[in-house]
């Protein structure tokens, strides 16, 4: 017998429209009180989203892709599975977020998940979480995007030689104590800028896809008709290509950190999601066809500048415009992920899993001054060696280790709190996929390429129990790391 399915009636609707007005009087309306305020809308959660995704990875990870994609054509399919992916795992996020309308994005959701078994093992994920993003990965991602900023920046002043790595390393710790500025100053200033340079890229973007299709239309078309030629059968570098794939496009989950200052997060969380993203995944697949236009996957894989390799041979005089457009990819995405990391700790010391200093914000700017301020100085420590690429490189096992807990933690929520208000669902498939995305993205480097860099990223991840039972579970800490 057919299962007869509840019928929508006006009552339903009502009531259904009554509890999500409900939901938005409860997280907007409330503004008694020092609390962040909803300054972010559609248009600014689309280009935080947008303008984080593109930063140096689409100029810096083709080499590597190339190398696990082995042909034109997987290569180029190997940038589509890094779109969908992290489509999936953002539509698992837009579920959670809506669900758990606070900032801090894995943090708050592993606290909600896991929490409740209590102090020492529930609330465990969560402060490893937010000790390894807040004092390692996210500062470090900081440097490494601001370091490819000055790089770029100074490129242009610089004929025969290259700028010193002693005035690259000054410029980028100005580009940091810049940004924190404007962060500090205003929420309203930081979303503004981060506009301005996502139009400002996208604008690149554009010029570099219209001259793809110049190209193409000009029969550039030997390397792109190569197909699937010499493609990769090695499991271990196809799974690094996808690494090197995802670090281009991480940031989709950004705008989760940040979901305590979205204006109504119940609708443009998922729309700016699914605007966002595709579009970055479009722009990728097309500026990889466009540098196919003029170079082999060989030529492609040996170029020490795979864009600017492109612009001198598609652009000629006005080659130029590529180092500019790198400059506001990179300074947005800094900008960006500084942004999102700020309000990270901010929710951390809230909690009480970072120093309560962390939880402050300005009485007027209403900004996470302090939590800002630690990432910075944090990001401007990792900027002193000035090589950091190669913890880079194991930043997606640290990450994909939490987004795989975050998707576990999606699915323990639907079984132990199935009444839960979801203004957004996804399929359940969904964060079992992404999970076992993640399982695969982690043990697959590790056995077939061990290397010290993964033990080193496992045992920061670890090393967060030695203050986590002093600090954390005995609340044992100087006065002066108290409010």
């Amino acid at each position: 017998m057919a299962e007869q399915r509840p019928r929508l009636t006006s009552s339903s609707l009502s009531t259904a429209a009554s509890t999500l007005a409900e939901m938005r009087r409860r997280d907007e309306g409330r503004d008694d009180g020092v609390r962040l305020k909803k300054k972010v809308g559609l248009v600014s959660g689309v280009a935080l989203i947008v303008g984080t995704m593109i930063g140096s990875g689409i100029f810096v990870s083709p080499t590597d892709v190339a190398v696990g994609g082995g042909s034109v054509g997987f290569t180029l399919i190997l940038w589509i599975i890094c779109g969908v992916i992290s489509m999936c795992g953002a539509m698992a996020y837009a579920e959670l977020g809506t669900m758990i309308n606070k900032s801090g994005a894995e943090y708050s959701y592993l606290l909600e998940a896991f929490g409740p078994l209590h102090s020492t093992v529930g609330s465990i994920p969560a402060f490893l979480m937010v000790w390894t993003n807040t004092m390692l990965l996210k500062p470090a991602s900081v440097a490494i995007i601001m370091l490819t900023f000055a790089k770029y920046a100074m490129e242009p002043f610089y004929d025969q030689c290259s700028a010193s790595d002693g005035a690259q390393k000054c410029l980028a710790a100005l580009g940091i104590i810049i940004l924190t500025m404007v962060n500090c100053l205003s929420v309203r200033l930081a979303t503004g800028l981060q506009n301005v340079l996502t139009g400002a890229k996208l604008i690149a973007v554009v010029i570099i896809v219209i001259a793809c299709f110049v190209k193409l239309g000009q029969g550039s078309t030997a390397y792109l008709s190569s197909g699937f030629s010499g493609t990769n059968a090695n499991i271990g570098q196809i799974a690094i290509g996808l690494y090197k794939g995802m670090w281009a496009y991480d940031g989709w989950n950004n705008l989760n950190y940040v979901t305590e200052e979205l204006s109504n997060p119940y609708v443009n969380l998922p729309r700016a999601l699914m605007i966002g993203i595709p579009v970055v995944t479009l722009c990728y697949l097309l500026i990889n066809i466009s540098y196919f236009t003029v170079m082999s996957v060989t030529e492609l894989v040996h170029s020490p500048a795979v864009a600017v390799t492109w612009s001198n041979r598609a652009l000629g005089v006005v080659s130029w415009i590529i180092p500019l457009s790198i400059v506001c990819s990179t300074f947005g995405a800094a900008n960006g992920t500084l942004f999102s990391t700020g309000r990270l700790s901010y929710v951390a010391g809230r909690e009480g899993h970072m120093i309560e200093l962390l939880s402050m914000i300005h009485v007027r700017k209403f900004t996470p001054m302090p939590s800002l301020i630690l990432t910075a100085l944090l990001s401007l420590l990792y900027v002193i060696p000035g090589d950091i690429s190669s913890l880079i490189n194991f930043f997606s096992f640290a990450v994909w280790f939490f987004y795989g807990g975050t998707m576990a933690a999606l699915l323990v929520l639907r079984y132990t709190q199935p009444d839960l208000t979801r203004p957004f669902k996804v399929p359940v498939v969904i964060p079992i996929i992404v999970l076992v995305i993640a399982v695969f993205l982690v043990i697959v480097p590790i056995a077939t390429g061990p290397s010290l860099g993964y033990l080193f990223a496992f045992l920061f991840i670890i090393s967060g129990f030695i203050f986590y039972i002093p600090f954390v579970h005995f609340e044992k800490y100087p006065a002066f790391m108290r409010e």
